[in-house]
């Protein structure tokens, strides 16, 4: 049989063929949920969305002492808007950490992907996820078989967060963005988001970047495969500082951390962010850690090494931290 002719390949995530096929070449392997014995979270798979197959894996410790409420995190993976999912081993893994370090039920998003669902349905998945979480949070659901039995009996709807790593980092500053358009008797109050290695981007290169010319090109054809237009890298999905991009000043939550790595190309986007958000007037406080010698998303290839238990350690600080107010 006659290979296929490749049509194109968006290294390392996917191979395109002139017959309009392709192979992922990453982020298939699938995880089932359960109990992880070693950290003792429990998981379990629902569905949020029917009609659009929007799914999410949720993270809990297994042994939660009676009438004890969690932090709710609303998480977001990443893979370039193009790989990976809910059941990644890499990310249930990680997010089985997560869970056990933070003490907190964790809500993992499964949205649509390119190229079988171009954007912005990954934005869309991800904002009906917010919407149905707000429902949960308010009662507010058609039937009482949809009211989540985790969510009921654990959630605590006062410290709501949203996180995710690259392209789900970029998902929760948009979700956030679009809930402070919404008054604010209407919307799910989110205490903060936490930024693992955020993926933004623009046409002119920054910092390491302007030297990094082959890995600056490569990040280029990542965004012009899942989002072709004219507008090329300064697209206002990736690029939050082009014109008619909405103010930072309108993120809706208190607190925000932005987490880079020194290695990763996109550190310096990631700094970028967080020096605008500080002076854009928002009224929250933003947090930057940068985590030496290491590279995108290394917590989710090694969850267990020492760096990547130390920055779980610091999401946990971030999620469970009290103001003196809400501690009196």
């Amino acid at each position: 049989m006659a290979s296929k002719e490749v049509e194109v390949e968006v290294f390392p995530y996917i191979r395109v063929y002139k017959d309009g096929t392709y192979d992922r070449l990453a982020g298939t392997e699938v995880a089932p949920p359960g109990l992880d014995p070693e950290t003792d979270v429990l998981s379990k798979d629902i569905v949020i969305l029917p009609e659009t197959s929007v799914s999410a894996r949720l993270y809990r410790p297994a042994s939660v002492p009676s009438g004890q409420k969690l932090p709710l995190v609303v998480y977001f993976h990443g893979g370039a808007f193009i790989i990976s999912s809910i059941a990644d081993p890499k990310y249930h893994a990680s997010l089985n950490a997560m869970a056990a370090e933070a003490k907190a039920l964790i809500i993992s998003v499964d949205y649509r992907r390119v190229p079988e669902h171009p954007l912005p349905a990954a934005y869309d998945d991800s904002w009906a996820a917010i919407q149905w979480v707000a429902a949960q949070a308010s009662g507010d659901v058609p039937h009482v078989a949809e009211a989540e039995p985790w969510l009921k009996e654990y959630a605590d709807f006062d410290r709501v967060f949203l996180a995710g790593d690259s392209g789900g980092a970029n998902m929760s500053h948009h979700l956030a963005i679009r809930l402070g358009e919404l008054d604010s008797g209407k919307r799910l109050v989110i205490q903060g988001i936490g930024m693992i290695h955020p993926y933004f981007w623009g046409e002119k290169p920054i910092g390491g970047e302007v030297s990094d010319g082959m890995r600056k090109a490569l990040v280029d054809s990542w965004w012009r495969f899942v989002c072709p237009s004219n507008k090329g890298c300064d697209h206002p999905l990736i690029n939050p500082f082009v014109d008619g991009s909405p103010g930072l000043d309108r993120l809706a939550c208190e607190r925000v951390l932005v987490i880079v790595s020194g290695k990763d190309i996109l550190k310096d986007r990631g700094r970028l962010y967080y020096e605008n958000l500080v002076k854009s007037g928002w009224p929250g406080k933003a947090e930057f850690v940068e985590i030496e010698d290491e590279d995108h998303v290394f917590h989710i290839f090694d969850p267990n090494c020492e760096k990547a238990k130390n920055m779980f350690r610091r999401l946990a600080m971030f999620i469970n931290y009290r103001s003196e107010t809400e501690s009196a």
